[in-house]
């Protein structure tokens, strides 16, 4: 098979730090307020800046908080489990990397007396049906970066519920229509769905989740950095831009940037759009082929951001575990080299295959002239075993 003559115009298909805005050049950085404290009245300005335009395209509600917190969304996420979970019985929800990492913390670091654990293969979800997201606290990820698997809805959690949804949404912020009423936790990372640079995380919390804050002390000792209450009080300031630690102005302008971008393309129904076209190109694409599929084979369940894909021909199951693993690190190998796509090995703890990040920042075009290129590394690779 020949090479394709058709290139993506921007290689850039890695599932995080991700692509940047299409048009994004270092230039628009340059009213970073560097040099200056983050606590001055122009670096305070572009935190708040920041905080509101994210609140305005997320249509988060005016009486939830919005704050910019280290560490990435894991530094979110683990801020929320610290200062949050115990008051409560606990259900942990994991069917990839990420949501098996939130549980190995409830056990073995928090180590939650009453703690269920439920559990999914990658590609699939656990029965969400059987969630008692009612009385219980549940934590989980809206959508499963290392499994191409998200959550098709908010309709078994009940408005009306005693317990609190913590949701890691780092791969679905910006991607998919969170429902708000649902989710008295949400985290992320700008460095996914909106191209931003990375070690920001940003927190939002319902006030079903600062009533819980401020009425319930967990046992455990607390770090500088987890801490959301000042005096048995919600600390205000790291929700109107005071944050706890210094954030990079560089990293927020750029944020602000890409922000400012998604406004431009439509809001959150732009973006969402914009990755939903990029799935399709996929779809289509492999409807058409006999070696390769998803691995979330149900469609009302498959990520429209990080697509993950699996190799099915009778030729690669035909070869042992080590040989496996090597395929799809050898077509990644050959993309990069190629100078057509950087990054899309799967992750290290997935099945192997490959994984094509289509978020917002992604054009579509680039998806669809990707698609020859695969087609050419497998048969490449396949030729020389």
């Amino acid at each position: 098979m020949s090479k394709p003559t058709d290139r993506p115009r921007r290689p850039h298909f890695s599932s995080g730090p991700c692509a940047k805005r299409p048009g994004w050049t270092p230039s628009v950085l340059a009213e970073a307020p560097v040099g200056r404290s983050h606590r001055s009245k122009p670096g305070k300005a572009k935190l708040a800046e920041a905080i509101e335009r994210t609140r305005a395209i997320l249509n988060v509600p005016a009486d939830h908080r919005i704050g910019i917190v280290p560490a990435s969304d894991t530094g979110a996420y683990e801020m929320a489990m610290w200062s949050l979970l115990g008051a409560r019985p606990v259900e942990m929800l994991a069917w990839e990397s990420f949501g098996q990492g939130w549980v190995t913390d409830a056990q073995k670091q928090l180590k939650l007396d009453n703690c269920q654990i439920k559990t999914a293969d990658y590609g699939e979800i656990v029965d969400l049906a059987g969630v008692n997201a009612a009385e219980h606290d549940v934590c989980f990820t809206w959508n499963g970066t290392t499994s191409g698997v998200k959550v098709p809805d908010g309709d078994w959690i009940p408005a009306n519920r005693d317990g609190l949804t913590l949701v890691d949404a780092t791969s679905a912020a910006f991607a998919m229509d969170l429902p708000w009423d649902k989710i008295d936790v949400a985290t992320f990372s700008w460095q996914k769905v909106m191209g931003g640079e990375a070690a920001h995380g940003v927190l939002i919390l319902s006030p079903r989740a600062v009533q819980r804050l401020e009425s319930y002390t967990p046992p455990w000792p607390l770090p500088k950095i987890f801490r959301l209450t000042k005096g048995g009080k919600l600390n205000e300031g790291i929700f109107e831009g005071a944050t706890i630690n210094t954030p990079s102005m560089l990293c927020v302008e750029d944020y602000l940037d890409a922000l400012k971008w998604g406004e431009q393309v439509g809001g959150l129904n732009g973006l969402i759009k914009r990755s939903e076209r990029n799935l399709a190109v996929l779809e289509d694409w492999v409807a058409k082929r006999d070696w390769i599929d998803f691995l979330a084979a149900d469609k009302a369940i498959r990520s429209n951001t990080s697509v993950c894909l699996k190799i099915v021909d009778d030729w690669f199951a035909g070869l042992d575990a080590e040989a496996r693993a090597q395929v799809p690190k050898k077509i990644d190998a050959l993309l990069q080299g190629e100078g057509v796509a950087y990054d899309i090995n799967g992750y290290r703890d997935a099945p192997p295959g490959l994984r094509i990040w289509c978020g917002a920042t992604v054009d579509t075009d680039d998806v669809a002239a990707l698609t020859g290129w695969i087609d050419w590394a497998y048969e490449t690779v396949k030729a020389d075993f």
